[in-house]
């Protein structure tokens, strides 16, 4: 269980920073729910590490999937609905959760949030492109907190990056069945990323305490579940990406990121220089757990690079300490961070290097010098 204090500030802190300016039907949702305390309440059944406020509106979004024709999805773009947020959105919403308060709780116990944005391949494949050269060979790729495994897939898919200063960057096959845009910013002194047309990756494999099978209905429902109403975009790349890993699914490892990172490693033979990529993992872990997870890495006992894409906080500040220019100034929103770490195997300390601030689900970069 967790405090409903923490339940209620954690709401708020979403609709201000999170949903803010990005989901106007989720930062309104949020904001009413972080001052009801029976709502609020609903979010208290999970484990304190999984109550992320995106668990109670995914919890909402499954249950209205199985009434389509409820009221409520007027104002779900992804179930059809064309209202934007008004006066009887919020008791719409609070009546519905509020009479389904069991399957509710069920819900936000049993299950955590597994947003898979897909977008963020096109935030990961410039940094997972230079470890590439850098290796010299056919990359093994493990991802940590994998899900259903799409970000995986970033060899597969198609980029299109919109800069000022080159016009239009294209990467990935010619006749990718996903394409993704970014826009691609420069930082004063920073100069454009090469971009490679592909990256040979030669072995996959997801780590995750419950990998998503696409396969099974109900999971491939509660991961539509997990994309933000509002945003029926995000769907549609979802859907596509399924489809491509489907046709060649990675290897999955069922385990915690730390306790059984090196067993997932070893299924990446020591031939393919290895690239662990995670994203927005570490609010996943414990405060704790975060330094030991970077720590595993290093004590893989083989070369390995880390591509993160996670907030600079808890992410790359425990190899890379003292960079206050990537945290989010007051009242700026929230972003984040891509950068590498490259440990030898020697035991020595790890080369490190940020590249971009980034927007949180994928819609751009900002390349730093």
């Amino acid at each position: 269980m967790t405090s409903l204090d923490l339940v209620r500030s954690s709401l708020l802190r979403f609709a201000e920073v999170e949903a803010a300016g990005v989901s106007p039907l989720y930062e309104h949702l949020a904001l009413k729910a972080a001052d009801d305390p029976e709502v609020a309440g609903l979010l208290t059944a999970a484990e304190e590490g999984s109550a992320h406020p995106t668990l109670l509106l995914a919890a909402a979004h499954r249950l209205l999937q199985a009434e389509p024709f409820h009221e409520l999805s007027n104002y779900y773009p992804s179930l059809g609905g064309t209202y934007g947020a008004d006066e009887r959105t919020w008791p719409l919403f609070r009546d519905f959760v509020l009479q389904r308060s069991d399957r509710m709780r069920a819900l936000v116990a049993g299950r955590t949030t597994q947003t898979n944005e897909v977008r963020r391949a096109a935030l990961l494949f410039p940094a997972v492109a230079a470890v590439a050269k850098q290796a010299g060979a056919p990359i093994g790729l493990l991802e940590v907190g994998t899900s259903a495994g799409l970000l995986l897939g970033l060899d597969l898919y198609g980029y299109r990056y919109q800069t000022q200063q080159a016009g239009q960057l294209v990467s990935g096959p010619p006749k990718a069945l996903l394409g993704l845009h970014c826009a691609l910013e420069l930082a004063p002194g920073a100069e454009l990323p090469k971009l490679p047309k592909t990256v040979k990756v030669a072995a996959k494999v997801g780590l995750d305490r419950a990998p998503a099978d696409l396969t099974d209905e109900d999971a491939y429902a509660w991961l539509e579940a997990c994309i933000w109403a509002d945003q029926p975009e995000r769907l549609r790349y979802f859907g596509v990406a399924a489809t491509v890993q489907r046709k060649k699914p990675p290897v999955f490892v069922t385990g915690d990121a730390v306790d059984d990172l090196a067993k997932a490693a070893d299924l990446v033979p020591e031939e393919h220089p290895l690239v662990v990529i995670t994203s927005t993992l570490m609010p996943r872990l414990a405060e704790p757990r975060r330094a030991e997870f970077v720590a595993a890495l290093g004590a893989l006992g083989r070369p390995v690079w880390w591509v993160g894409h996670e907030a600079y906080a808890g992410g790359l500040e425990h190899v890379l300490p003292g960079r206050d220019d990537l945290r989010p100034g007051e009242g700026e929103p929230a972003f984040g961070v891509l950068g590498t770490a490259h440990w030898d195997g020697t035991g020595a300390a790890p080369v490190v290097r940020a590249l971009a601030k980034t927007g949180l689900h994928g819609q751009r970069l900002v390349w730093l010098p």
